[in-house]
C-alpha cells in the first residue's frame, strides 16, 4: 500500500483542524483557489468523520452544510458561492455561472445527472464529489476559464474529460494546448481490480495500445484486471490536444490513504466523501 499525503506535485495545507490538498502548478495562478479535502477537520462523527461533504451516504444533512462552511472557511469561500454537480456517473457537462450559486448545497439545484461543471466567472465555485472516482480539475490560463469534472470508471469510458474539453472549447474558446489539466486523490491502479466486462467497455472506446497502457491482469485470476483510471484520463487529454508537460498527476490514492482520504472501496461503502473545489477569484 502507497501510504502517501503529498508528493512534488501537491502540498498539504492546514487551517486550523481544517486539512487540505492544493496543486502547485495551479498556484501559479494568482486569480485562482484551488483545493481537495480531506477527512480532517469536520463535525461529521463515526464512520463519516470528520470532513464529509457528501449528502448522499446518510450524514445528517445539516452536518454536512456545517462541513461545507468550516471547509469554504478555510480556503476563502462562501457555501454561497459554491455550485455542488449533481453526479450519476455520466459524461454530461454544463456551463454554470452565479445564478446557480448555492446549489447542491443550500437550495435545490436545477440541473440533475450532471458530473462536469465548466465557468468563466469570478465568485463561483465549482464543487465536485469522490471516495475513489477521479477528479479533473481543467484551467485555461489564457481565457480565465475553468473546469471540474468527476470521472469514475463508465465517466472514463464515455471520456467526460473530452467532454469537458469540448464545451470549454465551444463556450469560451479554449485551446487544448493552453490547458493545465490536474487529476486528483483516487484509487490508484494497486487497488483497483475490476472484471474483464469493464474492461471491455475500454476495449470499445480506446485504441488497444491505451487500454495496454491503463491496465493489466491480476496473476491466478484469468478474468481479473487492474485498472489505473488516472492514466487513463492522462491518455485522454494528450489524446485531446493537452501538452504533456501540463498535466499533473499526483499519486495520491484515497484507498491506500483512508485514514487521509474517504474511500468507498476501501470500506466497503460505508464512508462520507471528499470534495474538489476550484474558483476564479
Amino acid at each position: 500500500m502507497k501510504k502517501r499525503y503529498i508528493d512534488d506535485t501537491t502540498i498539504l495545507k492546514r487551517s486550523g483542524e481544517v486539512a487540505y490538498i492544493e496543486y502547485i502548478k495551479l498556484n501559479e495562478f494568482p486569480w485562482l483557489i484551488n483545493a481537495f479535502s480531506t477527512r480532517e477537520g469536520g463535525v461529521s462523527t463515526d464512520q463519516y468523520a470528520k470532513m464529509n461533504l457528501n449528502f448522499n451516504v446518510g450524514d445528517d444533512p445539516e452536518i454536512v452544510r456545517e462541513n461545507y462552511r468550516i471547509f469554504g472557511e478555510a480556503i476563502g469561500v462562501r457555501t454561497e458561492q459554491m455550485v455542488l454537480s449533481a453526479q450519476t456517473h455520466t459524461s454530461n457537462v454544463i456551463r454554470v455561472d452565479s445564478s446557480k450559486c448555492g446549489m447542491g448545497i443550500l437550495l435545490d439545484r436545477d440541473y440533475e445527472n450532471i458530473d462536469g461543471l465548466v465557468t468563466d466567472e469570478p465568485g463561483v465555485c465549482l464543487v465536485g464529489s469522490y471516495a475513489d472516482c477521479v477528479p479533473l480539475y481543467f484551467v485555461d490560463p489564457v481565457r480565465k476559464c475553468i473546469g471540474l469534472s468527476h470521472s469514475g470508471w463508465r465517466g472514463t469510458v464515455a471520456k467526460i474529460g473530452r467532454n469537458t474539453i469540448e464545451l470549454m472549447n465551444k463556450e469560451f474558446g479554449t485551446d487544448p494546448a493552453d490547458l493545465v489539466c490536474c487529476i486528483g486523490p483516487s484509487i490508484c491502479s494497486d487497488c483497483y481490480e475490476v472484471s474483464y466486462d469493464v474492461i471491455d467497455e475500454f476495449k470499445k472506446n480506446y485504441r488497444q495500445d491505451q487500454v495496454e497502457r491503463m491496465c493489466q491482469k491480476v496473476p491466478m485470476k484469468p478474468d481479473k484486471y487492474l485498472l489505473d483510471l488516472a492514466m487513463a484520463n492522462r491518455l485522454l487529454f494528450e489524446e485531446s490536444g493537452v501538452k504533456p508537460s501540463n498535466i499533473v498527476m499526483p499519486d495520491l490514492c484515497t484507498n491506500c490513504n483512508k485514514d487521509l482520504f474517504h474511500s468507498h472501496r476501501g470500506t466497503g461503502g460505508k464512508r462520507g466523501g471528499n470534495c474538489a473545489f476550484l474558483m476564479i477569484i
